[in-house]
């Protein structure tokens, strides 16, 4: 049974669960704490990031890592395009939303939700107004490059691409900061589309709900 170790309120372990889903594939969400302290966990991810991942004996945790694995052992469907091309840009999108997006989503995220519910501490509005400040940038270099609707931004086919960028937008969504689709109607039309998918739709309506509660 493969496991993924994590909560999916993180976009890094949406992205696995995600991919999971996609894929077909069966798993088990252990959860962990904030913070982590189960050893098995921290076995695996000494350093305490989610996601950790064990499939049988193989164990690795960075949510990139998890996926490249996940493509070359259960490739169907394929989510890492093999063309040079479409490769580098999927890699290239990986690493935006990984780090450009969630780093912004990050701060109003942790300081709106992640610090006063789960940390039993007050947040900074002042860094999740920082955050906030920062989104028009990423929406702007997104409406250039997000495809017309019903499209994918790699090779036409959904790829890791659209689910890694797409992941951090759900932290968003939490904290009520929606697209502005009159202004942004290319990537307001484009993330509904990777958000509605049943791999993405079933994990957002727990989280929704978990959050709700």
């Amino acid at each position: 049974m493969i496991k993924v170790y994590g909560s999916t309120l993180s976009p890094f372990v949406r992205k696995v669960v995600v991919v999971l889903a996609e894929k077909g594939l069966d798993y088990e969400l252990v959860p962990a704490g904030l913070p982590a302290r189960d050893p098995e966990f921290l076995s695996i991810s000494p350093f305490g990031k989610m996601p950790a991942f064990r499939d049988g004996d193989f164990t690795i945790s960075d949510s990139s890592a998890i996926v490249h694995y996940l493509d070359a052992k259960y490739p169907e469907p394929r989510l890492i395009p093999q063309a040079p091309e479409d490769l580098a840009r999927a890699v290239w999108y990986d690493e935006f939303g990984d780090t450009i997006v969630v780093a912004t989503a990050g701060k109003v995220f942790f300081n709106r939700v992640v610090a006063p519910r789960f940390l039993k501490q007050a947040g900074s509005e002042d860094m999740a107004q920082q955050g906030i400040a920062e989104l028009p940038r990423l929406f702007d270099y997104l409406e250039d490059v997000v495809p017309e609707p019903g499209g994918f931004l790699v090779g036409g086919v959904l790829s890791l691409a659209d689910i890694s960028v797409a992941s951090p937008f759900v932290n968003l969504s939490h904290c009520a900061l929606d697209i502005d689709c009159a202004k942004y109607p290319k990537l307001g039309a484009w993330l509904p589309t990777i958000l509605s998918r049943p791999s993405f739709a079933s994990v957002v309506r727990e989280e929704r709900a978990f959050l709700a509660a």
